[in-house]
This record gives C-alpha cells, structure tokens and sequence, in this order.
C-alpha cells in the first residue's frame, strides 16, 4: 500500500512544528534588526514596543497562563516608573538600585492588595482591580510634593550602570532587547516549571486545582506578584527611556492599549506578548499614510486580526499554544 506523500509523517511533524513556532521570534528579530539599522524614528517606536511587551509578559502570566482578570496593572508600572523617577531626578540615586527599590515597592503593594482583592472572582475580580489602577492614578495627580502632579518630573537621567549611560537609540534598543529576551525566557521557564503547571491547573478548573491538593489563593497571588514585578520594571524602564513621567503615561489608555496587544499577540503563548507590542505599536504607524483614515484603518485591522485569529497571532504557529 503506498502512503500518501501529503501525509506528514510522525517524525517530521515535531520538526515543522517546531519550525512553525520560530515564526514569531523571526519576526520580532526582523523587526528590531531593521529598526536598529534605520534607528531615529524607528528605533524609537520599537523601544516602546519593548517596553510594553515587558509589561504585558507580565500580564500574560496572570492572565494567560493562571486565566485570571486584572485592569489594574498599571498602578504598578506607575509605583515601580514613579519610583525611579522620584529617586533618581529627586535624591540623585544612581538608576540601577532605584529600578530595584521601585520594584519592590510594587511587589509589596502588590501583595498587600492583592490578599483580599484576589478573593474576588469573574467581573468582581476586574472591577476590583481597575479600582486599583484608578486609585494610583488619582494618587500620582494629588501628590504633588513627590509627584509634581500633572507637571511631571523630568531631568530623569538615562538608564546605566556605574558611568555608563544608555544614551543613543540603538543602544537603548540593544539594552531593551536584552531585557525583553530574558522576561521571555524566564516566562517559558516559568510556563514549564512546576509552577506554571499549577497555574495552568488553577486556569482550567479552579475546583479541580483544589481538589488536586493546589492552594489556589496561594498560587493566584504568586502569579500576581510576578505580573507586578514585570509591570514595574516595564514602568522603570520607561522613565529612564524618556527622560519625563507624568501621570497620563499610567492610565486607563496603559490599559487598553496592553489589552490589546496580549490578545492580539496571542493570551497564554509565550511568543505572544512580544508579537502583539510590535504589531500594535506598528499598525498606527503603517496607516499613518491614510491621514483622515488612519483611525479607521487601524481598528478594521484589529477587527480582522482578532476574527481570523482570535486566539492571537503567536497561536497560529503553534496550535497548542507553546510559541
């Protein structure tokens, strides 16, 4: 009998799936090389890209891979950004330490509200969280002994360590590409770990999961510790990069626009976080040409993406989601 050649085999097949989850990572690796040889304006858009895809690394921990809610992770960009900045433009800090104490702040606040806000669940749980994100909005405006309010602190001094200072673009862009690596890294690591099988167990059943032996509060708030975490250092990253913070840089628009990029880049793919920064921070910037149309154009786009491929863009290449 003569097998059909359209047929792959068993033994090729991990092979191209494999092959097939690259993809991504190809793509992102083209788009930061070109960036990084244009440099200029290019290179600026694609440093915020990966700066969002930090945060939203940390976003799919607590979304994607535990399956929980949360519209508040801004209020953590902002503590670990404010924190950098305040200590840095203010006290003089060098920013290394400052990064780190900003950080920790935002765990610790992460931790103290996450106890009882954690306990809530479904749209209870985001309406819970979206009140934090406002509350540290509204915070950052009113303090304005430590904040400046809606002035802003600037004088922030690029990010270094020691005496030297990231100060061109394509410097910041390796810098940042480094960064973003190892979140990656430490997500798959993560997603593989015993951890991030109890996660998935929690995302599956959360009565299941306990049946099981699995402390689910224990392991949600774990999984919202670390959001925190990456959504600080996303938020450091970003005062240093700019040079200014103000308030608006943390608000609701943080929210949507990080939305979008997780399910765009693909929910619970590692890949995925990384994918959808550069795509959604690329859509305006590829319709920018249709002038009076560009709004258009940018959410018809988005409404096609998420049509035809509603589990994100990272997840056509691996069917399992394990890009």
């Amino acid at each position: 009998m003569t097998i059909s050649p359209s047929i792959t085999s068993p033994e090729r097949r991990p092979i191209a799936l494999r092959l097939a989850g690259l993809l991504p990572w190809l793509f992102a690796v083209v788009v930061v090389g070109y960036a990084m040889v244009v440099g200029g304006y290019a290179a600026t858009v694609v440093s915020f890209a990966l700066i969002y895809a930090v945060f939203v690394t940390g976003l799919n921990l607590f979304m994607g891979f535990a399956a929980q809610v949360s519209f508040g992770q801004n209020a953590f960009a902002a503590i670990g950004g404010y924190g950098s900045a305040v200590l840095t433009a203010t006290y003089g800090w060098s920013p290394l330490p400052a990064m780190v104490i900003g950080i920790a702040a935002a765990v610790m606040a992460a931790a103290i509200v996450g106890f009882p806000t954690l306990r809530l669940k479904g749209h209870y749980l985001a309406m819970g969280t979206l009140a934090i994100g406002l509350i540290t909005y509204e915070i950052t405006v009113e303090w304005q002994s430590l904040t400046q309010g809606y002035l802003g602190i600037s004088g922030i001094p690029p990010f270094g360590i020691g005496a030297y200072e990231v100060t061109s673009d394509r410097g910041q862009l390796v810098m940042l590409s480094l960064v973003v690596a190892a979140c990656a890294f430490a997500a798959a690591r993560i997603r593989r770990s015993r951890f991030g099988r109890a996660l998935s167990a929690v995302a599956g059943s959360e009565e299941a999961a306990t049946a099981l032996g699995i402390d689910v509060s224990r392991y949600k708030l774990m999984a919202f510790l670390l959001s925190a975490g990456f959504a600080a250092l996303a938020g450091s990253l970003f005062v240093h990069v700019v040079g200014y913070v103000s308030p608006e840089v943390f608000g609701l628009h943080m929210v949507i626009v990080t939305f979008t990029m997780l399910y765009v880049g693909g929910i619970g793919t590692v890949a995925g976080p990384l994918v959808g920064a550069l795509i959604v921070s690329l859509l305006p910037e590829t319709f920018r040409a249709f002038k009076d149309y560009q709004d258009l154009a940018y959410g018809a786009a988005l409404i096609l993406l998420l049509i035809y491929a509603p589990r994100g863009l990272a997840s056509l290449f691996a069917p399992r989601g394990r890009s």
